[in-house]
């Protein structure tokens, strides 16, 4: 089937968006690949930051995906702005952080409870807010052991005023950890934003002690709500910030291939991307609703949140593989 682009959305255009820089990537994170056929198309349909019209392409050998070409690193800062709602946690409803904070507070304890004993140092890579640094000293990591990365100065500034070891910095340019100084290395949702994911697996892996576990989360492309608007709406693409989709078979072979031993994959909640999706569909369908859409921003919707929660609940129990991915893995 070939792919169409979609018309440029006439809120972009109002908006006078930018076309930004890009940078070419034509080859493939996993295995190396160069040969790949488009399979996605679309714009900034969550912040509309740019005009561009951006490609997802799949690699012909091992089906990883992947932005290409991707915005350059000149244009960082433009599709990230600083009301990015990753550094603005506390937006949400005080009913979906309640919801939140019980699901990570889950999430790290199956972490935890798989590791032969209970970890005493611990670093989160893009930990925001530092929720999961606070999280881990309540499960018992000794406070001193505790780090996290960030990139957005603010947030990492607020983090600190609470007393958290947080620096700004990208971890290709990290130098503040000895190798195998670490136990517990956890990614929630940020593998598909860096450049070179096997780069940055290849450096956090020297920072673990043999033995010692990578947790990564990240949106599964091979999930029924990716297939379902795999047309350039699914909530999961983020365009243009998701810079490589990974279904498990993928990521399985990226962390055995520099030296991981994978321990678990579990099927965590899709919410937010089966709401995007949705909300993206009736925004800019072919007939927009603009005030029907609104209710499943993730942001303000809770109703459909609540629902989308329990729904990807159930199916993960029942085996299904949900839009959001965690592997657990071991240094050899």
């Amino acid at each position: 089937m070939t792919l169409v682009d979609p018309p440029l959305p006439a809120e972009v255009a109002r908006s006078g968006a930018p076309l930004i820089a890009t940078t070419e990537v034509p080859v493939c994170e996993v295995c190396g690949g160069t040969d790949a056929h488009a399979v996605a198309a679309g714009y900034d349909y969550e912040l509309l930051t740019c005009a561009n019209l951006w490609h997802y392409v799949q690699c012909d050998t091992c089906a990883q995906v992947w932005l290409h070409p991707r915005p350059a690193v000149a244009a960082l800062d433009t599709i990230y702005p600083p009301t990015y709602y990753a550094y603005n946690y506390d937006e949400l409803s005080a009913l979906a952080r309640k919801g939140k904070e019980v699901m990570d507070g889950r999430k790290l304890r199956s972490i935890v409870n798989r590791m032969p004993e209970r970890p005493a140092t611990y670093l989160d890579i893009g930990c925001g807010d530092g929720r999961y640094l606070e999280s881990l000293v309540r499960l018992g990591v000794p406070a001193a052991g505790v780090h996290g990365i960030e990139l957005d100065e603010e947030v990492v500034a607020r983090a600190r005023q609470r007393g958290l070891q947080v620096t700004c910095e990208r971890v290709e340019d990290c130098e503040r950890f000895e190798p195998g100084s670490l136990d517990l290395i956890t990614m929630f949702h940020v593998i598909e934003h860096v450049a070179s994911p096997r780069e940055v697996v290849e450096r956090v892996a020297g920072w673990l002690r043999p033995g010692g576990v990578l947790a990564i989360e990240t949106p599964n492309i091979d999930s029924l709500d990716a297939r379902l608007f795999a047309d350039g709406l699914w909530g999961g693409y983020h365009i243009p910030r998701h810079w490589h989709l990974f279904r498990a078979e993928t990521m399985t072979r990226l962390l055995e291939s520099v030296g991981f031993e994978l321990d678990a994959v579990r099927y965590q909640t899709g919410h937010s991307f089966w709401m995007y999706s949705l909300h993206h569909r009736l925004r800019y369908g072919r007939r927009p609703r603009p005030r029907l859409a609104r209710r499943f921003d993730p942001l303000v919707g809770v109703a459909p949140l609540i629902a989308f929660t329990a729904f990807d609940r159930a199916r993960a129990i029942l085996g299904a593989r949900t839009s959001a991915m965690l592997h657990i893995a071991r240094k050899r």
